[in-house]
């Protein structure tokens, strides 16, 4: 099975990376999921909770707000904040 590799990035750090089976987000245009195979994109995310959910379950943060960008399967979320809380992290 096809995994996405995503990134979590604050404005001073990088809060998380790995890979996920689908991520959940709010856009100015509505809910977004992103699965594997999913088509380009560059949106713009509201404050809220972002969901990645992985192997190991689902995790959940919430952002002030920010961007969001896919492609090859690959899932880059920019914030200015990002509370991780229990996130944890694989950034090695």
């Amino acid at each position: 099975m096809s995994a996405l590799h995503v990134e979590l990035v604050a404005a001073d750090r990088k809060v998380w990376e790995g890979e996920a089976q689908q991520v959940s987000a709010r856009s100015t245009d509505g809910e977004l999921g992103i699965l594997p195979g999913h088509s380009p994109l560059l949106g713009v995310l509201v404050a809220g909770e972002v969901r990645i959910k992985t192997g190991g379950g689902a995790q959940t943060v919430t952002i002030d707000g920010g961007f969001l960008s896919v492609d090859n399967d690959r899932v880059v979320i920019v914030a200015e904040r990002v509370d991780a809380g229990s996130l944890a992290s694989t950034t090695g």
